[in-house]
C-alpha cells in the first residue's frame, strides 16, 4: 500500500465512525427540517457571496469531499443546473443520499478517494467547491489539485473555503490557547484518536485519524503547478471551523482565520 493510501484508507474509516454522531444531534434534525425549503443554504455569507459572484445559477458543479451533501444541496438550491458530490465516506453519502430525497432536488454522488477517482469520472464542470476542513487531510497537495484540475472544464472556475493555515500553529484547548503551539512549517502528520465532531462536542476515542497541515504558499503553488490561475485571494478574521476556535475572534491584535480562494483553470 502506498504512503497515500495508508493514510487516506485510515480517514475514511473514521468518517464512517463518526457519522452515527452526526445523525443524532440538533444539527442533523435542523437539516431535515429545512432540507426542502427553496431557499435552503448552510452557506454563510463570506461563502455565499464568493459564489454569487462567480456565479452559480445555470453551472455544472462539483465539491470535492462533500460531506453529508448539505453544501451539494445548497450550490441545487442556489440554481446549478446538475450538482455532483464527491466523498469517500459511504456512511455520510448515505445522509446525502437521505437529505436529497427529502428535497426533491437532484444531486448525484460518487463515493471515491480523490486520488482515485473512476476513469469515467466527468471532466466537464463549470464549478468546483472545496470547503472547510478539506485541505488538511489530504497527504499530498500536488496530487489532489492535480485530481481536481482533471474534474473541471477549460476556463471552470474553483472555489476554496478553508480555515487558513496561521490557525493550525494554536491549540484552543491548550493551557495558554493564544501562544503558539505549533510551527507553521510543522506538516505532520499528525495523528489523532478523538472521534471526529463538528460542534466541539468529546465524542470519545476512536478510529485513527491524520491531520496534515500546508503552509498559504504550497497550497496556491500547487494549485497554480495544476494549470488554476489565481484570480482572487481573501483572508478574514472570523473562524469557520469547530466552536472552540471561537475564542480567537474579535480580539485586538487579530490573526487571520480563514480564506477564500478563486481560481480558474487555464489549460
Amino acid at each position: 500500500m502506498d504512503e497515500n493510501k495508508k493514510y487516506t484508507s485510515a480517514n475514511r474509516a473514521a468518517w464512517d465512525a463518526s457519522a452515527p454522531l452526526h445523525e443524532a444531534g440538533e444539527t442533523w434534525q435542523r437539516l431535515l427540517a429545512e432540507v426542502a425549503k427553496a431557499d435552503f443554504s448552510t452557506f454563510d455569507e463570506t461563502l455565499r457571496e464568493t459564489l454569487e459572484d462567480v456565479g452559480v445559477v445555470g453551472k455544472r458543479v462539483v465539491q470535492m469531499c462533500c460531506n453529508n451533501g448539505r453544501e451539494v444541496l445548497s450550490l441545487s438550491a442556489m440554481g446549478a443546473k446538475t450538482v455532483l458530490g464527491i466523498d469517500q465516506s459511504d456512511a455520510f453519502l448515505a445522509q446525502a443520499r437521505k437529505l436529497a430525497h427529502l428535497s426533491g432536488r437532484k444531486c448525484d454522488f460518487l463515493c471515491a478517494d480523490i486520488y482515485e477517482l473512476p476513469q469515467d469520472t466527468p471532466g466537464d464542470f463549470d464549478l468546483g467547491l472545496i470547503t472547510i476542513g478539506v485541505l488538511n487531510w489530504m497527504p499530498d497537495l500536488k496530487r489532489f489539485f492535480d485530481a481536481v484540475s482533471a474534474l473541471l472544464a477549460r476556463d471552470g472556475v474553483l472555489v476554496i473555503y478553508e480555515t487558513h493555515p496561521f490557525l493550525e500553529m494554536f491549540d484552543p484547548t491548550s493551557a495558554d490557547p493564544f501562544s503558539p503551539s505549533q510551527s507553521y512549517f510543522d506538516r505532520g502528520p499528525h495523528a489523532n484518536e478523538d472521534t471526529i465532531t463538528y460542534d466541539g462536542s468529546d465524542g470519545g476515542q476512536g478510529t485513527v485519524s491524520w491531520w496534515f497541515s500546508h503552509t498559504m504558499g504550497e497550497i496556491v503553488s500547487a494549485a497554480v503547478a495544476a494549470g488554476l490561475k489565481l484570480e482572487r485571494f481573501n483572508e478574514y478574521p472570523h473562524s469557520n471551523r469547530e466552536t472552540e476556535f471561537d475564542i480567537y475572534e474579535d480580539r485586538k491584535a487579530q490573526i487571520p482565520m480563514c480564506y477564500t480562494l478563486v481560481l480558474r483553470k487555464e489549460r
